[in-house]
């Protein structure tokens, strides 16, 4: 007797679907892959276009909503159309939000593979089937591929007389990349989505119910130039900078022992990752710039980062007379932690993984942040689960040849509608 014995009528339903939709499915992700959508430079509405006619294509009806290009252009990108699709099944019922990202980073180099080409290859491991390969294919053009097809599994077993009563909403954006604020975010801000649970963009043996914040800020540190002959006439910006970073790698050590309880994420972390200052090498420089990139655990959730580091500044430059300080926050990206109610997303998409996987799927967290953060801070409770390997590395997300096993994306299709089904009962 195999698994499929048994399965009740609307598990039998909705597997046999996406089985029989699996050459349908790959080639829908195909098209995906093909238009470009890289962020920067962020010019995302021809992958949108494209995509809402596939989904058009299926039968659904989409909604357009197009970012007003000042907001666009506040996020740095040139244009953006968030999508939305949404289907109620029965009456009453939870509403569910499914997103996925479409813009991706750009390729960069060392393809052996056509970045854009939606590419099959067989591989060699009869377990993971064939492998798509390009941009986006796995970070994240794949969920919109398991999301789309776990929803036409749902409305063919309505079709055939299951009871599903809940409403699920594709939502499908464009700034991932930098922050979500004109994606997700967007959509909450503008009251177009009140969910009572959100499943964002993941991978498919492992359920992220937790990530890292991210805090970036620049210090300036302003001296005044002098002749490098004569230097006791200028104020030195790098001497001064020099000293604050000496500071700063003091408190990247602090952080090191704030340890969090979260499986897979470590400690708090800090990065100097870009400096710029000085004229010439002939004259006492008197500016300087650097930028500190701070990962937040989700223990520090409502702490002040961006104070604890100004405060570091302050202090230090107070001990180089003559030099100004300031501390301009770049980018800040709460972190994602478990809301009251998620064990229920949870439990359902844990079960049916294990189930379809026939392995462990663990409830972890990642030290990465992303745009899933919008929907807790709402006070949605969401995870991270969708199409793809163990790790960002197998994948090689924001790598080259970043590719798709594309059994992967048939079983999180199944464990994503499966899913659904039960929390839509």
């Amino acid at each position: 007797m195999t698994a499929r014995d048994n399965m009740n009528p609307i598990e039998t339903t909705l597997t046999q679907f996406i089985d029989q939709h699996r050459p349908q499915q790959e080639a829908f992700l195909a098209e995906l892959v093909k238009v470009p959508s890289d962020n920067p430079a962020g010019d995302c509405d021809a992958h949108g276009k494209r995509a809402k006619e596939l989904l058009e294509g299926l039968g659904f009806t989409v909604e357009a909503h197009k970012v007003p290009d000042e907001l666009v252009k506040a996020a740095g990108m040139i244009s953006a159309t968030n999508l939305i699709v949404r289907k109620q099944f029965g009456t009453g019922g939870p509403v569910i939000a499914m997103n996925a990202h479409g813009d991706v980073v750009p390729p960069g180099l060392g393809w052996t593979k056509d970045p854009y080409g939606g590419e099959i290859v067989d591989s060699a491991d009869s377990e993971h089937g064939p492998v798509m390969y390009g941009r986006g294919v796995a970070v994240s053009k794949s969920d919109f591929a398991t999301y789309t097809y776990a929803v036409l599994a749902l409305m063919e077993a309505e079709k055939q007389g299951a009871k599903i009563n809940g409403a699920v909403e594709l939502q499908f954006t464009y700034d991932e990349e930098t922050g979500g604020d004109i994606g997700p975010k967007f959509l909450l801000d503008n009251n177009l989505s009140k969910a009572d649970y959100a499943i964002s963009a993941g991978f498919s043996y492992g359920i992220t119910s937790s990530h890292n914040g991210c805090l970036h800020v620049e210090v300036t540190v302003k001296g005044k130039q002098g002749h490098a002959a004569m230097p006791h006439t200028g104020v030195d910006a790098i001497e001064a900078a020099t000293h604050i970073l000496q500071a700063i790698y003091g408190l990247r050590a602090e952080l090191a022992t704030r340890k969090s309880k979260v499986p897979g994420i470590d400690t708090a972390t800090l990065n100097v990752g870009l400096i710029k200052g000085g004229i010439n090498t002939n004259v006492v420089p008197d500016l300087v710039t650097f930028r500190v990139d701070r990962r937040m655990i989700p223990e520090e959730i409502g702490f002040d980062a961006e104070g604890e580091i100004r405060a570091v500044v302050e202090k230090a430059a107070k001990d180089r007379p003559g030099i100004e300080v300031k501390v301009e926050r770049i980018i800040l990206a709460e972190p994602l932690s478990e809301l009251p109610g998620v064990e229920k997303l949870i439990g359902a998409l844990k079960s049916r993984a294990e189930s379809v996987f026939g392995v462990e799927i663990p409830v972890q967290g990642v030290p990465l942040y992303t745009d899933a953060r919008h929907y807790t801070k709402r006070g949605i409770p969401t995870v991270l689960y969708g199409a793809g390997p163990r790790t960002l590395m197998e994948a090689r997300g924001h790598n080259s040849d970043e590719n798709l096993r594309l059994n992967d994306l048939n079983r999180a299709t199944k464990v994503v509608a499966l899913a659904l089904s039960d929390l839509m009962k």
